[in-house]
């Protein structure tokens, strides 16, 4: 007896939970409808509509006493209908290429959509967790693969290359340093000499410069792009060189002779396996050595 009231009642919470993905699924049709919304991730309609199944298939056998043919036959549909939503899955994502990464406190998604017919990327802002809203297309035409890494955990720098082969980073910023009142310039927040590992940073008048392994580069304003209010893109030659970003333990602070608090993260922009460096501020007292 006990037993079957298990079963029962694992077959009733099987039959909620796919309610539940169904009601979701109207929701998101009118959503989508009225507002513009899209699931964060396209393959999420699929992923859903096969747990919904998947649900109402299990609770159906739990439930009522079905002879041999006819948990055939539904067994058989379920597989049917799943592998054509599997299908159309890989169909979506060959037409719209997704690219998500969770951040590591898993408060933030970034959300990228790239048209692979056409090269043009989409960044999408996640609304509600799961749903999203575009917020903006990346500035170059992307081809291949995209590179994720959270420089904090409301920082994400993607690194891509573009139609012509020229290496590029777009950061998806989701935080502030600051009272999150007000606008701030990251160059001039971080004004003064950074060091840590093999690698120097020095923020001054005439731009950004970077030292690692001896060879010392200058960047200057013009060809420094901000994101949001957490992160730079040195660029040399309308290509990506490094990012630039504060770390969550960095503080902003208005007064101009007061020494910057906290860490920045200096990232290299490649396509290759790599870390961001951690640096600390040395001095305020600073110097250009970049020619």
């Amino acid at each position: 007896m006990k037993q079957k009231n298990l079963i029962k009642i694992a077959g009733w919470l099987l039959f909620l939970f796919a309610i539940g993905f169904f009601c979701l699924q109207m929701g998101y049709f009118f959503v989508h409808e009225r507002f513009q919304v899209e699931y964060i991730d396209n393959r999420l309609f699929y992923i859903i509509n096969i747990f919904c199944v998947i649900c109402l298939a299990l609770a159906i056998l739990l439930l009522l006493p079905l002879i041999e043919k006819w948990k055939w036959i539904g067994v058989s549909v379920v597989i049917l209908f799943i592998m054509v939503n599997g299908g159309m899955l890989v169909a979506s994502n060959q037409e719209i290429k997704n690219t998500t990464s969770l951040s590591p406190d898993f408060k933030h998604v970034l959300s990228i959509k790239e048209n692979t017919t056409s090269g043009e990327a989409v960044y999408y802002r996640s609304y509600y967790g799961i749903l999203a809203r575009p917020k903006e297309k990346l500035p170059y035409q992307t081809n291949g693969k995209m590179k994720v890494e959270w420089l904090a955990n409301d920082v994400a720098a993607v690194t891509y290359k573009t139609a012509d082969h020229k290496t590029q980073q777009f950061i998806g910023t989701y935080g502030d340093r600051g009272s999150g009142r007000s606008y701030y310039y990251v160059g001039a927040e971080i004004h003064g000499k950074w060091e840590g590992g093999n690698a120097e940073v020095i923020s001054d008048q005439e731009g950004i410069t970077v030292t690692q392994n001896g060879e010392t580069e200058l960047f200057d304003w013009d060809h420094i792009q901000q994101f949001g209010t957490l992160a730079v893109v040195l660029m040399k030659d309308d290509e990506a060189v490094w990012t630039i970003s504060l770390n969550e333990n960095f503080k902003v602070d208005s007064a101009a002779s007061t020494p910057p608090s906290g860490n920045i993260s200096l990232y290299k922009a490649t396509m290759k396996e790599n870390k961001p460096i951690t640096l600390q501020f040395k001095t305020s007292n600073t110097f250009n050595t970049g020619g």
